[in-house]
């Protein structure tokens, strides 16, 4: 209780002090904030809008995910610790229906939390308290990232559909996480190249940590088993890790 308030008055705090600057992009971006912290939410919809951000938000993760199915939104603002159900188990949810970018909040900032955000889906991940204006130029960066490009990818045994985004080995049909199927399409878009961590990262995040280094070595083990039998993600000693399979065809 302590710490849950210590959050919420250092947000206040934070906030009353920040005077937003004008931002010059002109296009309106569309946030649904699930957070069980009004005050957290009044103050991020007034900050937000002088970079035109329009915030909604959520009390429960049952409204949020309500507001998600019925409603337009650019991208998502997801507290960890969260009434009904955590915000893990709120990604998991929302990946089953929708790929919008999600951003968790947590106010332990332990790299665990982390590491088990990423892997459910999570596109970046922002510990508590933190500066305003850095979530706005997170929500920006991932709200406008280029979609993935449609097409059919095939590899001996291998076939990726970018378009229906499925993933089939041996004419099997496999099941991978967002992060995941992100990590297959960058590796297989440069067969024989050498991704190191950092190059891995910086694709999928947009951002330079060494916090989440370890998850990579998850991500490839868990795609890697996916994978199987094939073995087509090489460990390159010293550097990182490449896609080795040669390319049958790559159809726009």
């Amino acid at each position: 209780m302590i710490g849950r308030f210590y959050v919420k008055q250092s947000w206040a705090v934070i906030l009353a002090m920040k005077l937003p600057i004008k931002n010059l992009t002109s296009n309106m971006l569309n946030v649904l904030i699930i957070d069980d912290d009004e005050k957290l939410a009044e103050l991020l919809t007034e900050y937000c809008s002088s970079y035109e951000i329009v915030i909604d938000s959520a009390q429960l993760p049952s409204k949020g995910l309500e507001k998600l199915k019925r409603e337009s939104f650019d991208a998502v603002i997801l507290d960890v610790m969260l009434p009904e159900m955590d915000g893990f188990e709120v990604c998991k949810t929302i990946r089953s229906f929708s790929e919008i970018p999600i951003i968790m909040l947590t106010a332990r900032g332990e790299v665990m939390d982390r590491v088990v955000g990423i892997e459910l889906g999570a596109d970046d991940y922002l510990p508590k308290p933190f500066e305003p204006r850095e979530l706005v130029a997170r929500v920006n960066s991932i709200a406008k990232r280029k979609p993935v490009e449609t097409g059919l990818m095939s590899f001996d045994e291998l076939t990726i559909n970018r378009q229906q985004r499925i993933v089939e080995v041996q004419n099997r049909e496999v099941e991978l996480t967002t992060m995941e199927y992100q990590l297959l399409l960058l590796l297989a878009s440069s067969p024989g190249k050498d991704f190191s961590r950092d190059d891995i990262l910086n694709q999928l995040k947009g951002t330079e940590t060494e916090l989440f280094s370890r998850s990579v070595d998850i991500l490839i083990s868990r795609l890697r088993n996916k994978l199987k039998p094939l073995k087509l993600i090489k460990t390159v000693y010293g550097s990182g890790y490449a896609f080795v399979a040669t390319p049958k065809s790559v159809k726009p």
